[in-house]
């Protein structure tokens, strides 16, 4: 029998290990620092890729569950120019081959399919340490801790369970991401809706860009992206009406129906530093603790990012499952494909960065749309 798991983290990879182990009936436990499961947004639109999020679905037995979750038409496609004129653009061709839900239902999905009390809420970690022969201890904020023989941490970029492992540090991209919303935006915001269409919008220009996506209930979730060091972002997240004007300034010239994601935004903005991990992070390997998703792979956002950290965790539970009673070789053949399917996306997350932010932008991203690449 698999000793009890315990799992830092509550996102999508915790969840979906959490969800594999339980089918196959291993004990685990997720520790999660936010208070509850509606304690804050829980991001956008994600795409679904069948090789990585669609497979770790089926492992864990959900994709009845998920195929309720896709919202119909999201996966068109437009790049714009900064005056507004369409560059490239692609309709959902409705063959569901990268279907789009919406983050935050995909998480609760994943919870439902839980045993109540199997996430701890409101558990941060302080810190966690080695007390020898693959034990840890993890002591939270509250002055509680855990002992435990098998840990993984699902912890994300600012992983506290990473320092077992590894002294790699996530470092500054040099850009940054400002996050704002248009509610209602068919009646509100009629010429953005048009300019953004059924589902992605691109307007791209080296350096700097205004992207957007269509969520449900007529919404436009819109990533501003800047290339300036994280200093000049100070301010913004704020809600300083100075500061949001500075990333409105950035943009002068463009056609209203974008910049108005920008300026008319209905939420106060949110910045999105982008930081990544070593390319080819990987570690030697340590008695009864591994990593998965952000914690393991940061790296540039690429859309694989949760599809990964999914496939991560189902991984890793179908591992556990397969080598009962020997956790090291399941960690071990769990890392022996982690570390060279993480440096591939990581490496094609680099390239896919270069195509949308460097001195090509947009030409190189809408030659690899139209398959010229």
């Amino acid at each position: 029998m698999t000793a009890h798991v315990t799992i830092v983290g509550a996102g999508l990879g915790g969840l979906t290990l959490a969800r594999v182990l339980h089918v196959h009936g291993i004990p685990v436990t997720v520790y999660e620092a936010e208070a509850s499961p509606e304690a804050r947004a829980q991001g956008g639109m994600l795409d679904i890729h069948d090789g990585t999020g669609r497979s770790a679905l089926r492992a864990a037995g959900l994709t009845d569950e998920f195929r309720g979750l896709v919202l119909d038409g999201r996966q068109a496609t437009r790049a714009l120019a900064p005056d507004g004129t369409v560059l490239y653009e692609e309709d959902d061709d409705g063959t569901g081959g990268r279907p789009e839900v919406m983050r935050g239902e995909l998480r609760r999905t994943l919870l439902a399919s839980l045993p109540s009390g199997t996430v701890r809420w409101g558990h941060k970690v302080r810190a966690v340490h080695a007390l020898g022969e693959g034990r840890y201890e993890v002591s939270f904020a509250d002055g509680t801790s855990r002992v435990t023989s098998l840990l993984v941490g699902a912890d994300g970029a600012w992983s506290r369970v990473r320092p077992l492992l590894s002294g790699a540090v996530p470092e500054y991209v040099g850009m940054s991401f400002v996050e704002t919303y248009l509610l209602g935006a068919d009646t509100r915001h009629p010429a953005t809706a048009k300019a953004v269409g059924g589902g992605t919008m691109f307007a791209l220009v080296p350096g700097r860009a205004i992207q957007a996506h269509r969520e449900s209930g007529g919404a436009l979730h819109a990533y501003v992206a800047l290339r300036k060091p994280s200093a000049w972002f100070d301010g913004i997240g704020l809600g300083d009406p100075a500061a949001v004007a500075r990333v409105a300034e950035e943009f002068a010239g463009w056609a209203p129906e974008l910049t108005a994601l920008v300026t008319d935004a209905d939420t106060a903005p949110v910045v999105r530093p982008l930081h990544t991990l070593p390319a080819a992070h990987r570690w030697d390997r340590v008695p009864g603790v591994t990593l998965l998703g952000d914690a393991a792979h940061l790296m540039p956002p690429s859309g694989e990012g949760a599809n990964l950290a999914m496939y991560d965790g189902a991984e890793l539970g179908t591992a556990l499952a397969a080598h009962p009673g020997d956790v090291e070789a399941a960690l071990t053949a769990y890392e022996r494909d982690l570390f060279p399917r993480s440096a591939a996306a990581a490496a094609d997350a680099s390239r896919l960065h270069a195509l949308m932010f460097g001195d090509d932008a947009p030409h190189g991203l809408i030659r690899m749309f139209a398959g010229q690449d």
